[in-house]
């Protein structure tokens, strides 16, 4: 950033959200749109790659690994992106995601355009694991922008608008998932991986160009006396310890995602089993606009006085709805359930970032949410690689056979993909029996404390305690 540009600023490495600057929502609004194109142009590359696999191999294992790897990576790389974004300017991370990305999808469409088909479609070859590898690294490194947006909500908007904006978010996200969900079905099944590749390419493009007219009024931040890169995972642990019960709303959304590990290796198999490709992406497209309205309904009507307490409600919900919307073989009653399930999206995820932003000061909210996206994003990719094999060796062809069907007929109905829904029902209950607990629990009382405590700090100006 130019040095005349800084001179605009308050300290802002240091700053509390109240003190935004009186442009801050303008400037939040042009980074919320770039990281939207961004992250759709990741997940239209990403979808499309599973679809793709999936469609040419018919192994849940394929898509099952491909998804838990992306989870994996993203926990392994999570507290260094968070270190990068305290560390750095948030425009500087912004730009540096974006070209990294550029770079890896353009590797991507060279490797499609060198190997043959049959190899990278090899699951057991070094070439789809190269291939789905570039992809999946540069997938990888445009998930900083998201710890970089999360931040910039403290530092652009103010206090009391903070879970506004973070519905504005998963608006934004629903709406991604709907282009998304859309287009890559429609794109593998009309255009194949070649042109999908290509579009990826020029959008990835698109938003770097774009990012370059953004300017972000941020100091360069200081490092913390007495903090040296090494310690930046003791220091974001610290940060997360010294506030009562926030470490357990953090174990609590890793666990959530061991649960989602489920959906997340299972979904697009049970799609693509009961419709076709280009009917799966239009439909899960539908089922998206349910995260835009619960996007809207938390940016126009906030989280409550407890965001906590509305985090364990809508989780018990999804869960509710995890186990019914496979209950029986039926397009409509899968479509449904999605679309409710990812109406509540918005809300939990909004929930768990507005504490964070209340309780934690900011120049470490990066390694906080670093830190949280590490152990949640470890969750599901262990749950990915666990369930895949279970369900395409045991589950799903135990539930073909009549003894299967008739032991689950009562609840499940019949049809080819009953192996799936038992998975999704049982996965459903526990996600509601562990909501219920952590909601009679001590922490969560704990932590309600803390954030009510932190409002009435950050209302007068001075940092979060701890």
């Amino acid at each position: 950033m130019d040095n005349d540009f800084d001179a605009e600023l308050t300290d802002a490495s240091t700053a509390p959200a109240s003190a935004a600057p009186t442009t801050g929502h303008r400037t939040f609004l042009h980074v919320l749109v770039n990281t939207a194109i961004a992250n759709i142009t990741t997940s239209y590359l990403w979808f499309a790659l599973t679809f793709w696999v999936y469609l040419e191999t018919k192994n849940v294992m394929a898509t099952g690994f491909i998804g838990g790897a992306f989870m994996l990576l993203i926990s392994v790389c999570a507290m260094i992106f968070g270190t990068a974004v305290d560390r750095h300017r948030k425009k500087a991370v912004l730009v540096f995601s974006a070209v990294f990305t550029a770079a890896m999808f353009s590797l991507a469409g060279l490797l499609y355009l060198w190997l043959p088909t049959a190899s990278i479609l090899d699951i057991g070859g070094w070439q789809f694991w190269l291939f789905s590898g570039v992809i999946l690294i540069g997938a990888i490194v445009e998930q900083m922008r998201n710890i970089a947006l999360s931040t910039t909500v403290t530092l652009l908007v103010p206090v009391e608008r903070h879970a506004n904006a973070n519905g504005l978010v998963g608006t934004v996200q629903g709406a991604a998932l709907i282009i998304t969900s859309v287009f890559s079905g429609l794109s593998i099944g009309l255009l194949g991986m070649g042109w999908t590749l290509s579009l990826a390419i020029i959008l990835v493009l698109v938003t770097l160009t774009h990012l370059l007219t953004i300017r972000i009024p941020e100091k360069q931040p200081e490092p913390e006396p007495g903090v040296s890169r090494s310690m930046d995972f003791r220091t974001g642990f610290a940060a997360i310890t010294a506030i009562t019960g926030l470490l357990a709303l953090i174990l609590f959304s890793m666990f959530n995602n061991f649960i989602g590990g489920v959906y997340m290796a299972l979904m697009d198999p049970y799609g693509l089993e009961i419709m076709s490709v280009e009917a799966w992406g239009i439909a899960f497209g539908v089922a998206s606009t349910g995260f835009i309205i619960g996007g809207l309904l938390v940016a126009r009507f906030g989280l409550g006085s407890n965001p906590i307490r509305t985090l364990l409600i809508a989780v018990m919900a999804m869960g509710a709805l995890g186990a019914l919307f496979t209950i029986r073989e039926s397009v409509w009653l899968f479509v449904l359930g999605t679309w409710l399930y990812m109406m509540l999206i918005p809300a939990a995820e909004a929930a768990e970032q507005t504490v964070i932003q209340r309780v934690v000061p900011y120049a470490r909210q990066g390694r906080v949410f670093g830190f949280a996206q590490m152990l949640e994003a470890a969750a599901a990719p262990i749950t990915a690689f666990l369930i895949a094999p279970f369900a395409q060796y045991l589950i799903i062809p135990y539930m073909r056979t009549e003894q299967g069907l008739d032991t689950f007929n009562w609840l499940l109905g019949r049809g080819g993909t009953r192996g799936i829904a038992l998975i999704f029902c049982v996965a459903g209950v526990i996600m509601v029996i562990v909501a219920l607990l952590a909601l009679a629990s001590r922490p969560y009382r704990e932590l309600s404390a803390s954030f009510g405590s932190a409002k009435v700090n950050e209302r007068t100006g001075q940092e979060p305690d701890g």
